[in-house]
């Protein structure tokens, strides 16, 4: 899942930014309200972790302007305005939660995860499913035909990213942004590395093969028969 963390001061986003990967996550980060509303605007993302006061345009303003162009992605505001009228005022615009700094991580995490639960519609959505292949978000488990795969969680997140735009041909810079947070270095072959353990764990040993590799153009989770 990608999250966006809007937060300006430097420490703070490295800190959230760095946790979340680690617990797979995809994850942005801008450092102003302009910057943050543009992010929100043209990213797919599911999840916006956004703090108050901001260079630029204050969360408030971010916020208010998502939900005026309607934009419906949940909101979890966190900031060090910890006064109850502002926690009102934030969820009166439309946040899904407010935390107040300073914070524990783990308590973060923890809203974070039941905000997921919930999803954009108010739906649960726990679990993506290719074929036989399923993973899990909230217990971060993937098994194919009920058979238990351990991945990493590079692994999980690109699994995750291939599951989630199922049929597409993803190509290597997209990858390397949205799972390593990179830009494509074409002399590495870390993707190539990658790709290539999750093939052996997710495939081998079936009939069907879902992970493609379109030469020249990117990779492919699917069933073969449907290209």
């Amino acid at each position: 899942m990608k999250i966006l963390i809007v937060e300006d001061e430097p420490k703070t986003g490295d800190y959230l930014r760095q946790g979340l990967r680690e617990a797979g996550f995809v994850v942005e980060l801008a450092t102003d309200g302009i910057d943050g509303l543009h992010h929100a605007l043209e990213g797919d993302h599911d999840l916006v972790i956004l703090d108050v006061m901001l260079p630029g345009m204050d969360g408030w303003q971010v916020l208010k302007s998502l939900r005026e162009r309607g934009r419906e992605v949940p909101v979890l505001f966190l900031t060090a305005r910890d006064q109850v009228d502002d926690r009102v005022r934030g969820l009166e615009l439309g946040a899904d939660d407010y935390l107040v700094k300073p914070f524990s991580f783990s308590e973060l995490l923890a809203r974070v995860r039941t905000i997921l639960r919930r999803g954009r519609t108010g739906i649960e959505v726990t679990t993506l499913k290719v074929a036989d292949l399923e993973l899990d978000l909230l217990r971060r488990r993937v098994t194919r035909a009920g058979r238990r795969i351990d991945l990493t969680a590079k692994e999980f997140g690109l699994l995750e990213l291939l599951m989630r735009r199922q049929g597409e041909v993803l190509p290597r810079s997209l990858i390397a942004s949205q799972v390593w947070d990179m830009n494509f270095d074409s002399d590495t072959n870390v993707i190539e590395v990658a790709i290539r353990r999750l093939r052996a764990k997710m495939d081998e040993g079936f009939e069907s093969r879902l992970l493609q590799t379109v030469r020249g153009m990117g990779y492919v989770l699917e069933l073969p028969e449907s290209r």
